[in-house]
C-alpha cells in the first residue's frame, strides 16, 4: 500500500471509493465494533462496509479532512442517544464530546451535530450510503454524517 501527499494514512483506498462514490445528500455511518454493522450493511445504499481499527474521533478527523458535510440541511451528523429513561453513561458522554471535537475541527463551529434516539438511529442507519465501523469501544460512539458539495474556494459549500 503505497501512502499519499495530503491524505491521512487512514483513508485507505476503499475508504476513499467509498467517499468519491458518495453524492450530496448521501449519508456515511461510523459504528462502533459493537453495532451489528455487517447485517446493517445488507440494507445500505452500496452495500459497502470498511473496518478501521482506531477509534471513532480518529476515523472521523480522517474523513472528515476530506468529505465535505452539507451545510444546506437542518444538520450536518447525528450520533446515537439513549432511548428515553436512560441516561447516557460517562464514557458515552466522553466519545460524544470526542465526536464532536472531530468533525468541528475539520468543519468549522457552524457544524449542527445532533442527537438521535437509539432506535431511531438504528432505522436511520440503514437508509446510509455505506457503513465505516471503527474499533471504538465507548458506548455510543455513532455517528451519521450528511455528505455535502465542495465549494469553489475547495471548502464544504455553504449557503
Amino acid at each position: 500500500m503505497g501512502l499519499l501527499k495530503g491524505i491521512d494514512p487512514l483513508l485507505t483506498a476503499d475508504v476513499l471509493h467509498i467517499l468519491r462514490s458518495m453524492g450530496h445528500g448521501d449519508k456515511l455511518y461510523l459504528c462502533d465494533c459493537n453495532f451489528p454493522a455487517s447485517q446493517v450493511t445488507t440494507q445500505t445504499t452500496s452495500g459497502k462496509h470498511v473496518i478501521l481499527t482506531v477509534s471513532l474521533p480518529q476515523a472521523l478527523a480522517a474523513i472528515c479532512s476530506v468529505l465535505p458535510l452539507d451545510f444546506f440541511e437542518e444538520r450536518q451528523a447525528v450520533y446515537m442517544a439513549p432511548q428515553e429513561g436512560v441516561e447516557m453513561p460517562p464514557a458515552g458522554v466522553e466519545v460524544v464530546s470526542a465526536l464532536k471535537g472531530a468533525i468541528v475541527e475539520h468543519c468549522g463551529d457552524d457544524t449542527k451535530i445532533e442527537p438521535m434516539e437509539r432506535f431511531k438511529f438504528y432505522d436511520e442507519a440503514k437508509t446510509c450510503f455505506a457503513v465505516i465501523q471503527t474499533m471504538e469501544r465507548r458506548p455510543y460512539g455513532n455517528v451519521i454524517l450528511s455528505k455535502g458539495c465542495v465549494g469553489p474556494d475547495g471548502n464544504d459549500l455553504k449557503p
